[in-house]
């Protein structure tokens, strides 16, 4: 699993078309008050990320030339103070210039339509918003009767910034109780037990 950042994935894209020419190539510019002194960026598809592309050295912005031909890529930084940011899935091929800056406003997704009809029987799902003001790499959440945590519902491969949410599916039936239990970017470990759902659509952790 990569380990990404500390700070929050405050990430703006400026989405202008890039020439024919230039394929997945991008300038990668540091908008944030910290320096950057690694990046690595590799396709989307594998696994492993690929070398440090600052040979030059720490900078405010540095031209990316990839050696593959994927336009969907992820990309990591790390900072001066050894915390690490990044994003997953970047459409590369349609961009010419990706920045990392903390005034880049984030989109939290949207929360599912309100239900018309009347539960018939308790249903402990719900959206689970991230309020932390720090990212968050995994999430875990069971019904307070199960005796394991399950797959982490972030996957591998992706991570949650402040202010974001996303939906916790769990089964109906006669459980109002769950459990959570949350990684953040430098792996602390924090958890919530027999927290009532049933009557809640967005959970707010703080």
């Amino acid at each position: 699993m990569r380990v990404l950042a500390v700070l929050a994935a405050l990430f703006a894209l400026v989405a202008t078309a890039a020439p024919a020419s230039a394929q997945n190539r991008f300038w990668l510019q540091n908008n944030t008050n910290q320096t950057i002194v690694a990046a690595n960026v590799s396709p989307s598809r594998v696994q492993d990320w690929g070398p440090n592309i600052l040979t030059r050295g720490p900078g405010m912005q540095v031209w990316v030339e990839p050696t593959f031909a994927d336009c969907y890529l992820d990309i990591r930084v790390r900072f001066a103070d050894g915390t690490e940011d990044g994003h997953l899935g970047v459409h590369a091929c349609t961009l010419s210039r990706i920045t990392f800056g903390r005034d880049a406003p984030f989109s939290p997704a949207p929360l599912p339509p309100p239900r018309v009809e009347e539960r018939i029987t308790a249903d402990p799902s719900f959206v689970f918003v991230n309020r932390s003001g720090e990212s968050i790499r995994e999430v875990y959440v069971s019904l307070s009767s199960d005796r394991n945590w399950g797959a982490d519902r972030l996957g591998p491969r992706s991570i949650l910034p402040p202010g974001a949410s996303m939906p916790i599916a769990l089964p109906q039936g006669e459980v109002c109780a769950v459990d959570m239990r949350v990684v953040y970017m430098d792996r602390r470990v924090m958890e919530r037990r027999n927290v009532e759902t049933c009557s809640v659509r967005n959970f707010f952790w703080r």
